[in-house]
């Protein structure tokens, strides 16, 4: 590898960093502190002026919390940090008292005055809802590029670390896909089925194979401190299990695996997907970012239509049995919403662009993995947030897609916003559970 290859491998792992913080840094919580002296205190303590900016995702918009705190780099003695706090608190109540007099001489507004205010905040409320999907789309395409970035930077340093390690000559990846092909050769259909049918079976059931036996055991309690519904499913019901499990095989083999030989033979008429050459890594992770947007479409639609009282009776009901769900029922539905909701947005996309088997392999994947994420029951440290769509299970009717742009634009995401489960939608990263830094509120008569 050479120097100009190594500048952007390095390149691209600090841009791929650099997106990131800048995400979480206008995704989340942000405080600037500054410090203003004191000069009304004689004895010239600290003032510390916090002011805390959050964003309200509700609305797309920021609000401002100021709050004052006392701050001493020496000790003083308890007659001086009294009087310090005395001060302070007679400040606080001397802002408020002018809040109560300026409020209590104000006029009482006419009618007309009242009219102009509800249309003024009835324009208020679209311009904040126009903001609150824009703000979304932001959201989704910072979180895709960085992630596209993040995996073209991993992917190049892992490469080139392999090569270093095994000594490997010429591009490592494209060495071991021809010895791969070469096995295969005059076999591409067994080949084929390899990559779309064995590989996502094994990448679905070793991820569901351990959440089931914290599922099944309720150990380690390590898992289980970070579990989204508390106090369901400890454990889980062996008899509704079995029968999710019954439903599961069959959709897998007999649905998901017919479907697959027709993608097989579609892919071939438009091409060759098992061709000796590999597509290059970004091309790739550009179809994995188009991958992901049809799978919103289509899934957000298709749900949604699934959830029409005519229909969810008769398909859809029968996923909702699980109020609080685990991993495994992910593809627990329906044959039909199985094939139309489940599969179908999931295979469209490796059809219409006419991908490689290597991008359509690691497309399935992730897309089991990840569905099994949304559906685990816990919000597990440095994973994506099931939140969303366990919130969907609880209430039926929010939270209809994957990332949330076309909720935020239908607005089926109004009651998730005003919830605990909206404020915990985000990445963990510490050990500390949210339903613990985030507490749900004290029950009446508590």
């Amino acid at each position: 590898m050479g120097d100009s290859e190594l500048n952007v491998i390095v390149l691209l792992n600090y841009s791929s960093l650099l997106l990131m913080c800048v995400f979480f840094f206008l995704e989340y919580k942000k405080t600037v502190v500054v410090f203003v002296s004191n000069l009304a205190q004689p004895y010239g303590p600290t003032t510390v002026l916090s002011l805390n900016f959050h964003l309200d995702r509700s609305r797309g918009l920021k609000k401002k919390r100021v709050h004052f705190r006392r701050e001493s780099a020496d000790p003083q003695p308890a007659n001086q940090k009294s009087s310090a706090g005395v001060n302070t608190l007679l400040f606080v109540a001397h802002l408020q008292a002018r809040r109560s007099n300026k409020a209590a001489n104000m006029p009482d507004a006419t009618a007309s005055d009242k009219g102009a205010a509800e249309r003024k905040a009835a324009s208020m409320r679209r311009q904040e809802a126009s903001g609150g999907l824009w703000d979304s789309v932001k959201k989704a395409a910072v979180v895709i590029g960085s992630g596209i970035l993040f995996l073209a930077a991993f992917g190049n340093s892992v490469t080139w670390h392999l090569q270093k390690f095994w000594g490997a000559s010429g591009d490592f990846w494209q060495n071991l896909w021809t010895k791969l092909y070469l096995a295969f050769e005059g076999h591409e259909a067994a080949l084929f089925f390899m990559g779309t049918m064995f590989a996502p079976t094994v990448a679905f059931w070793v991820s569901n194979g351990l959440l089931l036996l914290v599922d099944t055991t309720g150990k380690p309690s390590f898992i289980t401190r970070y579990r989204i519904q508390m106090n369901k499913n400890e454990p889980v019901d062996p008899v509704k299990l079995r029968q999710a499990l019954k439903t599961v095989i069959f959709n897998h083999v007999f649905i998901s695996g017919p479907m697959a030989v027709g993608v097989y033979y579609l892919m071939t008429w438009r091409g060759n997907p098992c061709g000796p050459e590999l597509p290059t890594f970004h091309w790739g992770l550009m179809e994995l970012g188009v991958f992901s947007i049809i799978e919103e479409i289509m899934f957000y639609y298709s749900h949604r239509l699934f959830h029409h009282p005519s229909l969810y009776k008769h398909f859809h009901k029968q996923h909702h049995e699980w109020t609080a769900p685990i991993g495994v029922i992910s593809i627990y539905a329906h044959p039909l919403e199985h094939v139309i909701s489940n599969t179908l947005p999931v295979m469209i996309g490796p059809v219409l662009l006419g991908s490689h088997l290597s991008t359509t392999c690691m497309w399935y994947c992730v897309a089991l993995i990840s569905t099994t994420i949304s559906h685990c029951g816990y919000h597990l440290p440095f994973l994506p947030s099931p939140e969303f769509h366990d919130y969907h299970h609880l209430k039926f009717n929010q939270c209809y897609g994957v990332f949330g742009v076309l909720d935020r634009l239908h607005g089926t995401d109004a009651k998730f916003k005003q919830t605990k489960q909206y404020e915990r939608h985000m990445l963990l990263t510490s050990l500390t559970p949210l339903t613990h830094s985030i507490p749900d509120h004290p029950k009446k008569g508590q």
